[in-house]
């Protein structure tokens, strides 16, 4: 069943309004309700905050400000030892619209927004500060009196001789090119239930709440709380409304509303309305950027320099910055470059901080590696795609070590370009363009080829701080998931999962994977998502972000369902009176291998180590669940050279763009587009589809809608009237949608991730084919109309 395109187990309960979404549940008694204070200024200093009228509102339990937090919570964690202090609400200043200053629980939601209103705060404006660059200007105001400048962290990082192979170079392109700031809007916004408990043992916090991956954040909350880390219970339900890396930033507001149950003596619940999503959750941040290449006659990339600055707004909140290091195995995407020169700064300005959205830091990286190879080729006079061919690491050089550190283990880029000009009938397509070009039409192709890193090693988190102030013995890394499986005395296999999906399917390959690796129907195992950190087996790495759950969480599958099998292979062996060596596993029964027809049912098995033990060759356990950490050895710390292989599994995809520009209304339609992505084997191909599908959408929203925009005065977007996502009619366009599969050799049945890859890929693909309509060089995202037009007017001045 693995590989096939079976029905998604998850659909019926979806289909028929039984998901378990969080607001579904009511998990604990007499809970009530919060709403949240927020501040409309950016920049601010907090003067005063009276509550004194709010808790005197009937139906009010429990009104907390700045002063109780700041009271009770140290600053959480950071990812770098930066002197910006970040809480759950603002203290002392505000650093963003929407920043939360105050909550307000009472006994239901309509009380307490009425209460809230009833807050009132004496606010300092102060001037704001909005884009990179005056972020960075010496008499910029700083948002954080603790720092001496508004950069949170400042890297740069040499490997090979770049000044000599720049200074021998052909040819140095260089250029300069700016991604923006834009989100996820999962269906689904930020949902917690909390219970602040004074127990015998000392507080206990539980928590609910719809996050992807709870587990690194709880030595957040417990820092934060002052905690041991087992006094933390976060839970996660069964159904989650989608996240795309954004409720990764929901941790502050399980500290609040945990703080706030400490304060009403019952549990909390708050659940964000899209307003409240859109203005203060989380964004991918938007990055400056500039790239340089050395390049020979022939077109060969020998050298990259890059400056990459984040805007990580108000505060450098974990897990950043690892939006600028998670590409950073990869940072040379598909290419054979020697010598690599990369500076990585993060700053701060008055824009809601940031955080994970899908494919992040590689939407980043390649908007601007994959312009700059098109940009190469037009230096060059050399076709875009035989820039990338000429350019490529070889099938033959596989595993290929990166200079920065990455081990690509497997793939073949060559074939991969060559189905996509094949599928797209490449030259014809030129030759369409031509045409239209004659007819003084706009018709552009753009192509992006990337490298698609899976199955996240977390310790590049470490190369924000120098080497040589990484303690020795306390590294960081991991690319461990967990799993646990369990045979009853029915036969019925259940399937407990180390990652708490959002619509990918994980419990559908979950059960395949098993079924076949037990020889049993899929009916007869009972995969469960559910994600308790008291119970669910776990380390500070697991959960659903960075495409983690084909390579990593199905290999512990394999491990798990590989030792269980020969518990119940021993016991089918005895009921047949054989050696278990002549035994196999098939067809839901243990049966001789030679002579099939003789087996008992896998039922009886399992039945035997449950019920007579006893019967059991001497030294055999009578166990029937087994727990699997798969740990692959590939994933290390950072070097003490700042070499660090980011990702255990480095897919691949080529992908090409046809644009249409209207020559009136200067609109960018997206006609066509072909993708292949090399995944390495495909565990099931329909929810592989839905991935590139699903990735594709959110890539076109990035490309040509979707953008946080903030005013000089720092007022952002904050309702769909503004920010603009794609919806079905934008996304009609045609899809040619291919595959290769060079299995990975590090993983148990070769899967490599897939769910991001095309988010990262096609808006530059994008840019590339606007920038070949136009015949002028794209800078920037979102490519909106009035962008085009002013790149249009900006050709006719110069002409």
């Amino acid at each position: 069943m693995t590989g096939q395109g079976c029905a998604r187990l998850e659909d019926p309960a979806l289909l028929t309004g039984r998901g378990r979404f969080l607001d579904d549940l009511d998990p604990f008694a007499g809970t009530l309700t919060a709403a949240i204070v927020r501040s409309p200024h950016p920049h601010a200093r907090i003067r005063r905050v009276d509550l004194s009228r709010a808790r005197r509102h009937p139906g009010v339990t429990a009104v907390l400000g700045p002063e109780e937090v700041a009271a009770e919570l140290k600053p959480f964690p950071l990812a770098v030892k930066a002197p910006m202090p970040y809480y759950p609400t603002a203290v002392g200043k505000a650093r963003f619209v929407g920043e939360p200053v105050a909550v307000v629980v009472a006994a239901d939601r309509y009380v307490a927004e009425d209460a809230a209103e009833l807050v009132d705060v004496e606010y300092g404006p102060l001037p704001p500060v909005i884009d990179i660059g005056h972020s960075l200007e010496p008499g910029a105001p700083r948002l954080h009196d603790t720092a001496d400048s508004n950069v949170a962290t400042d890297r740069t990082f040499d490997f090979g001789d770049v000044d000599a192979v720049f200074a021998d170079a052909d040819k140095v392109v260089v250029g300069e090119y700016d991604f923006p700031r834009y989100s996820s809007t999962p269906m689904e916004c930020y949902s917690v239930i909390a219970e602040w408990r004074d127990e015998a043992g000392g507080p206990a916090i539980e928590a609910w709440a719809n996050f992807h991956g709870p587990f690194s954040m709880v030595a957040v909350l417990a820092g934060a709380f002052g905690l041991p880390a087992s006094r933390i219970r976060l839970r996660v339900p069964a159904d989650n409304g989608g996240s795309f890396g954004i409720k990764a930033g929901i941790y502050p507001y399980v500290a609040l509303m945990a703080l706030a149950s400490k304060y009403a003596g019952r549990p909390v619940r708050w659940t964000e309305d899209r307003v409240e999503h859109l203005l203060a959750s989380s964004a991918g941040s938007d990055r400056k950027m500039r790239f340089e290449a050395a390049v020979s006659p022939e077109g060969r990339v020998l050298g990259l320099r890059a400056d990459l600055i984040d805007n990580v707004g108000g505060y450098l909140r974990p897990p950043e910055p690892s939006t600028l290091y998670r590409c950073f195995g990869n940072i040379t995407g598909a290419y054979r470059i020697d010598a690599v020169r990369i500076r990585s700064r993060a700053v701060v300005t008055n824009k809601t901080p940031t955080g994970l959205n899908r494919g992040f830091g590689g939407q980043q990286l390649y908007f601007g590696l994959e312009r700059l190879m098109d940009e190469i080729a037009e230096t060059c006079g050399i076709d875009p795609a035989e820039l990338r061919r000429r350019n490529f690491v070889q099938a033959a050089d596989f595993p290929y070590a990166t200079p920065t550190g990455g081990i690509y283990d497997s793939g073949d880029y060559h074939t991969a370009l060559e189905m996509l000009l094949k599928n797209s009938d490449y030259q014809a397509l030129r030759q369409r363009q031509a045409r239209a070009r004659e007819r003084g039409e706009y018709l552009g192709i753009g192509i992006a080829t990337i490298v698609d890193p899976s199955a996240t090693n977390i310790g590049y988190v470490g190369l924000a701080t120098p080497a040589e102030q990484r303690a020795a013995g306390r590294g960081k890394s991991g690319s461990t998931e967990h799993v646990r499986i369990s045979v009853d005395p029915n036969g019925v296999v259940s399937v407990l999962l180390g990652t708490v999906p959002q619509g990918q399917g994980h419990a559908t390959v979950a059960q395949a994977v098993v079924a076949d690796q037990l020889g049993l129907p899929r009916e007869h195992v009972h995969p469960v998502v559910e994600m308790d950190t008291a119970t669910t087996p776990w380390t500070i790495s697991s959960g659903s972000y960075s495409s983690r759950f084909a390579p990593l969480l199905t290999s512990a599958l394999v491990e798990a369902s590989e030792r269980l099998a020969e518990t119940v292979k021993i016991a089918g062996a005895t009921l047949l009176g054989v050696d278990p060596a002549a035994v196999e596993l098939a067809g839901g029964t243990v049966r001789e291998k030679e002579n099939p027809d003789r087996s008992v049912p896998f039922r009886r098995a399992a039945g035997l180590v449950h019920w007579d033990p006893g019967a059991l060759p001497e030294g055999v356990p009578a166990r029937l669940y087994e727990e699997a950490a798969f740990t692959p050895p590939q994933s290390k710390a950072a070097s003490r050279s700042d070499q660090i292989n980011s990702s255990l599994c480095y897919g691949f995809v080529a992908e090409m763009a046809v644009v249409r520009i209207d020559p009136e209304t200067r609109e960018v339609r997206l006609e066509q587009v072909f993708t292949v992505h090399d995944a390495g084997t495909i565990l099931n191909p329909v929810l592989l589809e839905g991935q590139v599908h699903g990735a594709l959408a959110h890539a076109l929203g990035g490309a040509l809608y979707e953008e946080m925009r903030y005013t000089e005065n720092g007022q952002p977007t904050a309702t769909f009237m503004d920010y603009l996502c794609p919806t079905s009619a934008e996304t009609s366009f045609e899809l040619d949608s291919d595959h290769l599969q060079t299995p990975s050799p590090l993983t148990k049945l070769g899967a490599k991730g897939c769910g991001e890859g095309s988010s990262m890929s096609l808006p530059a693909a994008i840019a590339n084919a606007v920038a070949d309509a136009l015949g002028i060089p794209v800078t920037g995202l979102p490519l909106h109309g009035n962008v085009v037009h002013e790149l249009l007017s900006r050709k006719e001045r110069k002409n």
